[in-house]
Formats: structure tokens, sequence, C-alpha cells
């Protein structure tokens, strides 16, 4: 006899409730990555949109901004460095 999570299609049985959570978190961090500390707050970006998704979260569209500014985050990040030479955000002269 097979168990009904076998008998069930795969994309019903993936669903996790914390998932919509986790794309927002990912658009947040990505968000806010693009201002301050984007060294820690992209690469968690990146990691929480594609957790949410493969999870197959409702708000798809959140968590694949956050993978664009988790990407953007680190992209600012290596300009930082190549201008710079420093990781850090400063104005003037």
């Amino acid at each position: 006899m097979t168990s009904l999570s076998e008998a069930m299609p795969r994309s019903r049985r993936a669903f996790h409730p914390h998932a919509d959570g986790m794309a927002v978190a990912s658009f947040v961090l990505g968000l806010l990555g693009t201002l301050v500390l984007n060294i820690v707050l992209g690469p968690c970006a990146l990691i929480l949109g594609a957790t949410a998704l493969a999870r197959r979260t409702n708000r798809r569209g959140r968590a694949l901004l956050g993978i664009a500014l988790g990407a953007a985050d680190l992209i600012i990040l290596a300009v930082l460095v190549t201008m710079d030479g420093t990781v850090s955000w400063h104005f003037g002269g």
C-alpha cells in the first residue's frame, strides 16, 4: 500500500509555510544590503531567495527580487573594492 505522500503530486507535497517569510526576508535583506553591509546581506538574500523558491513560495516575485538585489549587493561590493580598495561607502575627497 502506498502512503499519502507518495500518492500526491510533488507540487502539493513540497509546500512549506515558512517559505513566504523567507521570500520577504530575502527582499528586505537585499534592499538593505544595497546601503549597508553588502558583504553579509547580499549572500544572505541570495540564499534565502533560492531556498524560498525551492520550497515553492507563494511570493515568487519577492523571492526573485531578493535574489536580484542580493546579486546587485555583490556587484556593488566588487565595484567598491575595485575602485577604492575598500568595502565601505564614503563620500567626499
